[in-house]
């Protein structure tokens, strides 16, 4: 039996899409935001090693387990996966003025470089696993001046990843990001 629910039916769960444009301070994307819910059954065992073999066969790699910074930060230099393992959180996305979404254990997201996120608040249990497309390095970017129009310039040349860090190549994620970047 598969600890990937959607994966027994062969089945592909279309994930929540949440935008985030430039709001003066953080860059933002064109592509969406994709929440998948309960990717993973939550009484898999070891569910952080589940997410660290499926994202590698994925080829997303680079993989830390750790929770996720209290302060708003973005990459430029890579996309990100967060898959939840453990615990529940609330993450506000795209700045001071964004959105706030509550993650739980079973839960991925995947953030386009350019979009802020942090911490807001956690079960003291909350812990993910990150990872990036082709084991990419990642940087850290706070918003701060003088980042930005250099990180612009290198989140726009970076490539649309070729497999979903979920589902592989059939997975939604080229479909909804090839979409979205054509716009």
């Amino acid at each position: 039996m598969s600890v990937f629910p959607m994966a027994e039916k062969q089945e592909i769960v279309q994930p929540e899409q949440l935008h985030f444009h430039d709001d003066g301070i953080y860059p933002g994307s064109v592509l969406p935001v994709l929440l998948y819910r309960a990717t993973i059954t939550v009484d898999a065992q070891d569910r952080a090693s589940v997410f660290e073999r499926t994202f590698a066969q994925n080829d997303w790699r680079n993989s830390w387990r750790n929770g996720v910074y209290s302060f708003a930060h973005y990459h430029s230099t890579s996309h990100e996966v967060l898959g939840v393992y453990d615990g529940i959180a609330k993450l506000r996305l795209g700045g001071e003025h964004g959105q706030t979404v509550e993650v739980r254990a079973g839960d991925v997201i995947l953030i386009p470089a350019g979009v802020a996120h942090h911490n807001i608040g956690t079960s003291p249990d909350f812990s993910v696993v990150g990872a990036y497309p082709d084991g990419r390095d990642w940087d850290l970017l706070r918003g701060f001046p003088g980042e930005r129009p250099g990180s612009d310039r290198v989140i726009a040349a970076l490539p649309i990843p070729e497999c979903d860090p979920i589902y592989g190549a059939d997975g939604p994620m080229r479909q909804i990001w090839d979409s979205n970047s054509a716009k």
